[in-house]
C-alpha cells in the first residue's frame, strides 16, 4: 500500500460543510477521490461550494442537501442520498458566546442537540451498514475546549466533551469490524467563525481587531491561526485505510497551545 490516500469508490458525509471546518474536510476528501455529500442550512452558500468544488476537482460526484443536521428530516435526506456512506464527518456550528448565567434552558438544549445528539444520531444512523462492509471511518470535529476551556464557551465545550466521552466506548465496540471513531479538536482557525468572534471582541472592548489578533496569535506557539486545508488534510487521513488502527482518539490542532506532555 502506497502512502498516498487514494479514496476513490468511498462514500462521504460531511455535515455542516459549506465553509469553514467543514468545507476543508470536504475539499481534502474530494481530492483523495471520495464522492460527496455536503450539507449546510444555507442552501444558496452550499450550491455555491459545490461549484466552486467542481471547478477545481471537476469530474467528482458531489450532492447536496441544504438543511439543519439537527432536523431527523435533513439527517434522512442525507442518507437518501448516500444510503451507503462509507464515512462521515460530524460538524455543527457552536453556541452562541454567553455567560453561563445568561443561559436558559432552551439554550442549553439547543446547544446539546447541536453538538452532542445530533452527531450520535447521525452515528446511529450509519453504523451498522459501516460494521457489515467491514469500512468505517467516522470522524467528530469537536474543540479544544473540550480539554481547555475558554470563557464564554461553556455550553459548546459541554456538548462536545459529552459527545466525546459518549462515542469512546463505542469506538472500541466496533474496532473489530475495521470501523474507527476519532475527534478533531481545533484551535485557533482562521475561519468565518473565528474572525466575527475577533470582531465582537472588538466592538464589546473597544480595541483594536489588530490588536487583539496579535494578542490571540502570541498565544498559539505556531505563532499563526491553522488553515482550513491542514484541517482537512488530517480529516482526510482519518478517514483512509492508513488510518484503521487508530481509534477512540482526540486529535488535538491548535499549533501548540494546550500546554500539556500527555
Amino acid at each position: 500500500m502506497t502512502l498516498a490516500i487514494d479514496l476513490t469508490g468511498r462514500h462521504a458525509i460531511v455535515c455542516a460543510s459549506s465553509r469553514g471546518l467543514g468545507r476543508g474536510c470536504a475539499e481534502m476528501l474530494a481530492q483523495a477521490g471520495a464522492a460527496l455529500v455536503l450539507n449546510g442550512r444555507d442552501a444558496e452558500a452550499l450550491e455555491t461550494t459545490k461549484a466552486e468544488m467542481l471547478a477545481t476537482d471537476g469530474g467528482r460526484q458531489i450532492l447536496t442537501v441544504a438543511g439543519d443536521i439537527t432536523d431527523p428530516a435533513t439527517q434522512e435526506k442525507l442518507l437518501e442520498a448516500c444510503p451507503t456512506p462509507d464515512i462521515l464527518v460530524n460538524n455543527n456550528g457552536g453556541p452562541p458566546i454567553s455567560g453561563f448565567q445568561d443561559l436558559g434552558r432552551d439554550d442549553v438544549m439547543a446547544g446539546l442537540t447541536a453538538n452532542m445528539v445530533a452527531p450520535f444520531e447521525m452515528i446511529q444512523r450509519v453504523i451498522d451498514g459501516m460494521r457489515a462492509r467491514k469500512f468505517g471511518r467516522i470522524v467528530n470535529i469537536t474543540s479544544i475546549t473540550v480539554k481547555m476551556p475558554i470563557s464564554g464557551l461553556d455550553l459548546s465545550s459541554a456538548a462536545r466533551a459529552g459527545l466525546t466521552s459518549f462515542v469512546a466506548g463505542i469506538a472500541r465496540d466496533v474496532a473489530a469490524d475495521n470501523v474507527t471513531i476519532n475527534q478533531l479538536m481545533p484551535g485557533f482557525f482562521d475561519t468565518e467563525r473565528s474572525r466575527s468572534g475577533l470582531r465582537r471582541r472588538a466592538e464589546t472592548s473597544g480595541r483594536q481587531i489588530e490588536e487583539l489578533a496579535a494578542e490571540r496569535n502570541a498565544s498559539i506557539p505556531a505563532g499563526r491561526l491553522g488553515d482550513t486545508e491542514e484541517f482537512g488534510r488530517a480529516c482526510a487521513f482519518l478517514c483512509s485505510p492508513h488510518a484503521g488502527f487508530i481509534t477512540g482518539q482526540n486529535l488535538l490542532m491548535d499549533g501548540g497551545m494546550f500546554r500539556s506532555a500527555f
